[in-house]
């Protein structure tokens, strides 16, 4: 840099930039690294950003806000790299005794401050309000950009916030007339550097919506960990050596090592042929029927699909994913699904879409969840990555780097970055095509730290939900709070459900169309009920209003008549399960006499493992059980055999019984002969009737020829109110049950026909219109009464954790979003946005004389170290403990110290089990058993 880049420079000042660090040579490859090479490094990684991995979508809105076309990208490389300025004080540069040294010597000062601090991040928000208010900026312009300087390390600050603490005296913002010189240097000799007059010049035209500010600011913290990985941009202490020539270069090279790329760029409108070129067969009557609602779009809008399992609603929703990238400028897509186990299918799915879309983008498709190392196909794609990516970056916050907490008092010290976001090709939420959880967006809509680079992961995709109707009351708050956000940022969203209440139907529709409409309350739309079923609901905003498309079709098979049983179980069933067991052992030892294949599913764990005892010992190794206390190793041999057993067969398939609990009601790819199921909520009733007969050509025998669901847990015989399993109350509530009860005793034992009947059956339950006899109205009213105060409350619990406080969606700016927010690690983040007490993950392990073992009894070192070919054996032993050995398991148990120091096991607590597989939590005992997986009985109680 030289005399002509410094321009009109004060030449003292312009000295000091030689001397201003922002990073110390410890974390700069052994070399300080200047503040102004860091802000240039930060812009032209933000180049590299715009020109290989923005999308289309949002490059148009950063061109419109920056002034028009041509002007997105320099105002994009200006607003990244400015994020550091707030350094130039003396709150930061008195971090480092040596190079503090030499900015003392170039003639600035300061004067101890003691233990009052001030983060940089909010210095910086202090300092560039100040800088751009006397360059003559509109206060509008000022009042979106200085929050995202302060908080570029993941929390927004008030702006009460961002003053020097008093007791400082102004020595942390720099005193004297060489502090103000030099900060306004900062500022003034950066912006000419890419290519501005001046700071007039930067002022953008117009002020970006708060959903986009958040998506910008998210791409501002990835400039800046990019820019801040010191093997790619070590230090440069010499200004004659920097410049943004310099900068481009490094983050060039650092761009093409990192892998980093955008997802499949500008796509043509895939025509309705493209769906065989896409999965080898001709689209469905529905298939066609979405695929045309949203080429008629006049915006990107919200989509729900309702259709029944089997519809092919997922290919329906990629093909869609497309034709709205292709119109509205999307650059990749996020599938979220229910569980863990319902995404990994799914993630083999996606690739093979992603690869017939533009060869190599296979590559691109991330997995996120927590178990996603036992997927084989993930951990083929990690083999460069090594044991643990999260080492190469190191701490998140620059501040703690330093001996300075970027925690308030009180927060726990978040340790690693999550660095999947941003370290390579194949992972990552950044990454163009991401598989995971529904919980990856129910997280962006949490107030906590880094919000934004979820938000940032989610925006420029199009965001494809499934079984949508799977989120209860808690869990919707989250959900409706995320599509606000997506509604505002004008994110193409595609819902899917087999069965929508149509209540929560118009409460997504409604979230959406708010956030689109910047508006606290949704605009005015007349939305009817689908006529039909499968169908499809599409709504969308512009300028004259909000626009809605809904239509529906025939399914692509006929109705399945599917006979209704009820199997009465008496109240002493409660204390005595046995009572509750025999009776579907006499039944199915008479409908599979000829054999057959049964899925039993039940409400609780304790009494899927009761269920599978009675049976095993009438119809033995035919028995298969299945459920959330198996560990990991052990749930993915069964499920992988459960689906092998009762999967699709040209010949008579062996018998099977799966006892099974709700793991087996959502994207469970099995073909049961006949269903036994607890009680349940009509939706959720239905989505277990899904896995009847699910294809034609299965030869059956004789006595279970016919579809035939058989609903147990309560009894309804008596002259009042039927009893309902309390386990199941407890889960459910009362009200829902009592309703679906009345449908099926009504039923008697005709039947269903199932699609065609779903939408009536659904709204039958959720609606206010009567259906329980009148000899049960007075329960149903009190059970009513109780179930809306119950959803009332756990929708006001979720009110403190949702990214946007009460009635303040309307705000324009960032300001203060984080106020009051959660603190924590991740772990905290994953338990509030699923309702209920918390539950916790340990790692099985088995203690004796001689050391420890893994649960298959191959040995560990001495202290548990364990050898790199016994590492998925060991994390294969990681199992759920239910919510009533959490507060046991935190106080008692530890990681092994032979873990402390392991990439994957640092975290992980070890339940030891002594050679007979028992432990002990408290008052419980615990034991695991093969068979049976986790038995949890008290203190004096025989676990098996």
């Amino acid at each position: 840099m030289d005399e002509y880049d410094l321009g009109s420079v004060d030449p003292d000042a312009a000295r000091q930039l030689g001397v201003l660090w922002g990073k110390s040579a410890a974390k700069a490859a052994g070399r300080m690294n200047l503040l102004m090479c860091h802000l240039l490094d930060t812009a032209a990684v933000a180049e590299q950003i715009w020109d290989h991995y923005l999308a289309p979508s949002t490059k148009a809105w950063l061109e419109d806000v920056a002034g028009g076309p041509g002007r997105g990208r320099r105002f994009f490389a200006w607003i990244c790299g400015i994020h550091d300025c707030g350094k130039a004080t003396p709150a930061f540069q008195q971090m480092d005794e040596a190079a503090a040294r030499a900015v003392r010597q170039a003639g600035l000062t300061w004067m101890s401050t003691g233990r009052q601090r001030w983060r940089h991040d909010r210095a910086g928000g202090k300092l560039i309000r100040d800088v751009l208010g006397e360059a003559g900026w509109a206060d509008d312009h000022i009042s979106w950009i200085w929050p995202l300087i302060a908080g570029h390390h993941g929390k927004f600050p008030s702006s009460g916030s961002l003053i020097e603490p008093v007791r400082a005296r102004g020595h942390l913002h720099g005193k004297g007339p060489g502090w103000c010189r030099v900060q306004s240097a900062v500022v003034e000799v950066f912006t000419r550097q890419l290519g501005f007059e001046g700071l007039k010049e930067v002022q953008p035209l117009r002020v970006p919506s708060r959903a986009d500010q958040l998506h910008l600011s998210g791409l501002v913290v990835m400039a800046d960990w990019i820019a801040s990985d010191e093997r790619h941009f070590p230090g440069i202490d010499d200004l004659r050596d920097v410049s943004l020539t310099v900068s481009r270069g490094r983050a060039a090279k650092a761009w093409e090592k990192l892998g980093l790329r955008g997802g499949w760029g500008a796509l043509t409108v895939p025509g309705n042929e493209m769906f065989q070129d896409r999965f080898g067969h001709g689209p469905r009557l529905s298939q066609v029927m979405v695929m045309d609602a949203v080429r008629r779009m006049g915006g990107p809008g919200l989509v729900i699909v309702e259709a029944p399992m089997g519809e092919g609603k997922t290919k329906t929703a990629l093909l869609a994913a497309e034709i709205l990238a292709a119109r509205f400028g999307a650059d990749g897509v996020f599938v979220g699904m229910p569980t863990q186990a319902t995404s990994d299918p799914i993630f083999s799915q996606v690739r093979e879409w992603a690869g017939k879309v533009a060869p190599g983008l296979e590559s691109q498709v991330a997995l996120l969840h927590g178990k996603r190392r036992f997927n084989r196909e993930w951990q083929a794609l990690l083999e460069e990555v090594g044991d643990s990516p999260d080492d190469i970056y190191g701490t998140v916050d620059e501040d703690a780097l330093y001996g300075m907490s970027s925690f308030d008092i009180g927060e726990v010290l978040e340790r690693r970055a999550p660095a999947e976001w941003f370290l390579g090709s194949k992972r990552g939420l950044l990454t163009p095509l991401v598989v995971g959880t529904i919980d990856q967006l129910l997280f962006a809509a949490t107030r906590t730290k880094h919000v934004m680079l979820r938000m940032a992961g989610l925006v420029g995709k199009v965001v494809i939900l499934d079984e949508v109707h799977a989120a209860d009351v808690y869990m919707s708050q989250f959900l409706l709070e995320g599509l606000r956000w997506l509604g505002q940022a004008r994110v193409p969203v595609v819902l899917l459900s087999a069965t929508l209440p149509p209540a929560q139907r118009r409460a997504l529709v409604d979230a959406y169309l708010a956030g689109a409409a910047s508006s606290e309350d949704p605009p005015a739309l007349d939305l009817p009920a689908p006529g039909g079923y499968p169908n499809v609901t599409a709504v969308w905003l512009e300028d004259t209003g909000p626009q809605r498309l809904v239509e529906h079709c025939s399914s692509w098979r006929e109705d399945l008549s599917v006979r209704i049983e009820v199997l009465s179980e008496p109240s002493l069933a409660a204390s005595a399960p046995d009572m509750g067991t025999d009776a579907v052992v006499t039944l199915l030892a008479d409908r599979l006499d000829d054999g057959g294949c049964a899925l039993v599913i039940r409400n609780t764990v304790d009494r899927a493992q009761q269920t599978y005892q009675a049976l095993r010992a009438h119809f033995g190794d035919d028995v298969l059980l299945l459920h959330g206390r198996l560990h990991a190793a052990h749930r993915a041999d069964r499920t992988e055999t459960a689906l092998a057993r009762l999967g699709p067969s040209t010949e008579l398939r062996p018998r099977t019984i799966l006892v099974a609990t709700q793991l087996a009601e959502q994207s469970f790819d099995v073909d049961a002969d006949i269903l036994v199921t607890d009680l349940a909520p009509i939706d959720l009733l239905l989505q277990r009737i899904g896995r009847l007969h699910r294809h034609n050509d299965i030869p059956r025998p004789a006595k279970v020829r016919e579809p035939c669901v058989v609903i147990t847990g309560f009894d309804a015989l008596g002259t009042g109110a039927p009893w309902i399993l309390p386990a199941s109350e407890a889960i459910y509530g009362r009200y829902l049950l009592l309703r679906t009860a009345a449908l099926v005793s009504a039923t008697g034992t005709s039947s269903w026909d199932i699609p065609g009947e779903v939408p009536t059956l659904v709204a039958a339950v959720y609606g206010n219109r009567p259906v329980v006899p009148e000899a049960w109205a007075k329960a149903e009213r009190e059970a009513f009464a109780k179930w809306d105060s119950d959803e009332k409350a756990r929708a006001d619990s979720a009110q403190k954790f949702l990214l946007t406080r009460f009635r303040e969606h309307e705000n324009t700016t960032l300001e203060g979003l984080h106020y009051a927010e959660t603190k924590g690690p991740d772990e905290i983040v994953q338990a509030i946005v699923r309702d209920g007490e918390p539950t916790i993950e340990v790692v099985i392990v088995h203690k004796d004389s001689s050391g420890y073992a893994t649960w298959t009894g191959r040995r560990l070192g001495i202290n548990g170290e364990v050898p790199a070919d016994l590492l998925d054996e060991v994390l294969g032993g990681t199992v759920r403990l239910p919510a009533k050995l959490a507060t046991a398991a935190e106080n008692e148990l530890q990681p092994l110290d032979g873990w402390r120091d392991h990439p994957w096991l640092r975290y992980s607590r070890a339940l030891k089990l002594d050679p007979a597989g028992r432990a002990r939590l408290d008052r419980w005992k615990v034991r695991y058993t093969r068979d049976l997986g986790l038995i949890v009985g008290k203190g004096n109680s025989d676990t098996g």
